[in-house]
Formats: structure tokens, C-alpha cells, sequence
């Protein structure tokens, strides 16, 4: 479902729809009463092949806006006008679009268009806030030329854009419909005293990436993430909290049992030290010496316990002689496949959004891919994952 506000940029939701009605998505329309003022309800119909739905009440006949909010697999809402932004974000329903959008049971996305102004305004930026905290997926604006003439933020994104990140997010086969993923993600913390602690510069992004394409495939997704900031709205993803490498090593060998695919994609902590000082750790003399051991290798306690029919993948971050370091650990941790990344490539590695990876599988395939953002790594890896859980 495409729904269209009043907003100059209303003009590509005619484009947005012939790019859906072409990739095979049954389109149905509903507009607000100003966005009648900037594009025709008549044009949207024709390429849409349905009646476009702008009143609540037409002809004396009532427009079910349940029965629309459940009919859709996804509502767009593209443009999204800085007025409906702000009713959406505060529950008003004074048109046939907004009382769709509140009976709405598919996931949300919108493409904000307004003038750059508007745009970063703080009740702007509040109500873009609110409105994620709904679960709606909000798309980017670019920068450009506006309709005031400034140039500056608040562009809706090309029809183009969205209808990819449609495709990417939405329209994607459910091959692993079925199945249930085990992914770690983040770094760990372990204890010095109640502080300050051993960790690592990791983010999550990758493996969070990682759990939202298993999820967007139909996977059933547990993603154990350690101390992260990092958060998702998607359907199927049961996050579990932890801080150090013995909460995520208890966590995970009590999920893996029950899994068809693992990916280990945490930066876990080599070592943590023997003991925790109860009280914080006072600056008494110019040297101190912190006794570390040896955490426990989840990956490779997972290949121990691995079944057949279970995947299992790991990570490997290495510095120097990258790729005999990975083929080792292939062997050594009875994985399925190690996905490597060496801190040497530029854009790679811990807090970037792309990555360059290389997938070594156990078959002796070895595949490198360029540099491109984590959510593009994402599906590489899981694309790969799918081919080897069906041969």
C-alpha cells in the first residue's frame, strides 16, 4: 500500500508505483486531501489498476480502513509530510490515511520530504524519534535542490531508493522460512572492578546486520549481543542481553541445541581477569599488574557439539597472515565457513557501516567481495549460508 501526503515531492509517488506495479506488487493508493493539490488521483489510479482511496466517507459509502490496514504486506508512506508526520507521531486520525495507518497490522515505512528548515527542527527530529519508536522504518532524505530554492537536507529519497530498500527489506524470498539462527554480535566486558573493564572497539553492526537478513529470509532469529547500543524493530528477532564472554558462552550453548544455523560474529574476549576487585581499584603506586586466564572459544565449543544439519560460521578479524589464520580456524573449529575481514582494508572492521570480507567454506570455496555497506555484507553471507545449508 503507497500512501501519499501533501507534499510538492508527492509528484514520484507516480513513478514509485509504476516501479512496484512493475516488480509485481499489487498497489492500492490512499491520499490525503492535500495531496490532491499536487498530484492526480486519476493517473495514480491508472498505473496503480485500482481505485485510490482519499475519503473516509465517499458516496455514501464507507472506505474500510481495517480491512486496508490488514490487506497490506507493507505500507509506504512516500512522501511523508512534515504536518502528517507530526499527527502520526501523536496518534491523530482526521483523514482516510491516518485511520488506515493506525489499523495498519504490516510493518511501516516512510520517506520524509519537507524544506531543510523543517527538517531540523527539534519537533521535526521528536516526532521522527516517536514515530521509530512505533516500529515505522524511516528512510533517509537526501540533500539537493528544495522546492524553496535553498539547497540543503530534506529531499525524499528517488523512487529508485526506496523501491530498493523495498526490495532489499520486504520483497525478499523466505528461504529459511522455518529455520532458527543463533548470531552473536558486539564486543564484551570483562570486570576489573565495578568501573572499568577489558574490551574491544566492536560495534555489533555487522552481526546485527547479519540477524536482520536471517530474519528478513523468515528465520527465527536469536541474537545474543553484548554491552551494544545498538537496537532493532524487525519481526522475528529475540535479542538477548549479556556483558562478558561467560554470559555470551552460557547463553549460547543453551540456544545452539535448537538451531539449524550459528554465526558467531563477536569480537569475544580472549582473556578476563582471575578475579574482580569488589571496590574500585585506587591509583596507589605507578604500575599495576591485572592476572588475565583464558576465556571460553565458543565457536569451538559449538563444533564440538555441532549436529548434522546444523551451519556453523564464524569470524575471523586478523592483522597479519589473514588468510592462513582463517583457513586454520575453518579446520580447527569444525565451522562450515569463516568470513574474514583484516583491519588492513581501509573502511573495514570495528565502528565503519561497510566492510570487506572474504567467505572461506569448508567445501574449499573462497570467495572475496568488495568493499560495500555491512547490511550488503549481510546478505552475501547469508546468501552463502542458504547455498550450503540446501546442496
Amino acid at each position: 500500500m503507497l500512501a501519499v501526503t501533501g507534499s510538492i515531492a508527492a509528484y514520484k509517488s507516480i513513478l514509485l508505483v509504476r516501479l512496484l506495479v512493475k516488480a509485481g506488487a499489487e498497489v492500492k493508493v490512499v491520499i490525503t486531501p492535500a495531496a490532491r493539490d499536487f498530484v492526480s488521483q486519476l493517473t495514480l489510479a491508472t498505473l496503480s489498476k485500482n481505485a485510490v482511496i482519499a475519503e473516509l466517507v465517499s458516496n455514501e459509502s464507507w472506505s474500510n480502513h481495517v480491512q486496508l490496514g490488514r490487506w497490506a504486506d507493507v505500507m509506504v508512506v512516500a512522501p511523508l509530510s512534515c504536518n502528517t508526520l507530526a499527527k502520526m507521531a501523536n496518534g491523530l486520525c482526521d483523514n482516510m490515511l491516518l485511520a488506515t495507518w493506525l489499523s495498519a497490522t504490516c510493518p511501516v515505512v516512510a520517506a520524509p520530504a519537507m524544506d531543510e528548515d523543517m527538517w531540523h527542527h527539534p519537533a521535526t527530529k521528536q516526532n521522527l524519534q516517536k514515530l521509530e519508536s512505533f516500529g515505522t522504518c524511516i528512510i533517509p532524505v537526501d540533500k539537493g535542490e528544495l522546492a524553496s530554492g535553498l539547497f540543503g537536507d530534506g529531499r525524499m529519497a528517488e523512487p529508485e531508493a526506496i523501491m530498493q530498500f523495498l526490495s532489499d527489506n520486504y520483497f525478499s524470498t523466505k528461504d529459511l522460512a522455518g529455520k532458527k539462527a543463533l548470531v552473536t554480535a558486539g564486543p564484551t566486558y570483562e570486570p576489573i572492578d565495578p568501573v572499568r573493564f577489558i574490551g574491544n572497539h566492536s560495534s555489533g553492526k555487522m552481526g546485527l546486520a547479519i540477524a536482520e537478513e536471517l530474519a528478513k529470509r523468515g528465520a527465527e532469529v536469536h541474537l545474543v549481543l553484548g554491552p551494544s547500543s545498538l537496537k532493532t524493530n524487525l519481526q522475528g528477532i529475540y535479542v538477548h542481553k549479556v556483558q562478558t564472554a561467560e554470559q555470551m558462552y552460557q547463553t549460547c550453548i543453551k540456544e545452539f541445541p535448537g538451531a539449524d544455523i550459528a554465526v558467531m560474529s563477536a569480537a569475544v574476549a580472549d582473556y578476563t581477569p582471575v578475579e574482580t576487585a569488589s571496590e574500585k581499584i585506587k591509583k596507589t603506586s605507578s604500575t599495576l599488574t591485572i592476572e588475565l586466564t583464558k576465556t571460553k572459544d565458543i565457536l569451538k565449543s559449538l563444533g564440538e557439539l555441532k549436529r548434522n544439519g546444523q551451519l556453523l560460521a564464524g569470524f575471523a578479524l586478523e592483522t597479519a597472515n589473514e588468510r592462513q589464520y582463517a583457513l586454520d580456524k575453518l579446520k580447527s573449529k569444525n565451522a562450515d565457513l569463516i568470513v574474514l575481514n583484516s583491519l588492513n582494508d581501509e573502511g573495514a572492521g570495528f565502528g565503519y557501516d561497510t566492510n570487506k570480507v572474504t567467505i572461506f567454506e569448508k567445501s574449499g570455496n573462497e570467495i572475496s567481495y568488495d568493499r560495500k555497506p555491512k547490511q550488503q555484507v549481510a546478505k552475501d553471507i547469508v546468501d552463502r549460508i542458504v547455498n550450503l545449508l540446501y546442496v
